[in-house]
């Protein structure tokens, strides 16, 4: 590989790598959609784990992710110190539902 190669392979490789924080996806999700979620699936028992320190539990519920719902089971997420984690949303609003997925307070 000659000199030249390299140096463009380089810059092209360090420019790549520069631009990546600019592509960031959305912080949450907040969407208005025209249909109501899927009954729970099954029988669902909602059974809240033990609390684990330094985490705070999420249940299990749908999400929508922008094509159809889906199923997401319940997890940990790990605590932000100084944060508060606000969960995700998923009510009818008229003739509509509205679904916000679950974040932290500083993703606003």
């Amino acid at each position: 590989m000659n000199l030249r190669t390299l140096a463009a392979a380089l810059a092209l490789a360090l420019g790549t790598f520069g631009l990546a924080p600019m592509a960031q996806a959305a912080k949450y999700v907040d969407v208005e959609i025209g249909t109501a979620p899927p009954a729970l699936p099954g029988r669902v028992d909602i059974i809240t784990p033990a609390p684990r320190e330094g985490y705070v539990y999420e249940p299990g519920h749908y999400a929508y992710d922008g094509r159809n719902y889906v199923w997401v089971e319940g997890e940990y997420i790990q605590q932000r110190e100084g944060h508060h984690y606000v969960p995700y949303v998923l009510e009818r609003r008229g003739e509509r539902w509205h679904y916000r997925a679950g974040h932290w307070d500083d993703e606003d």
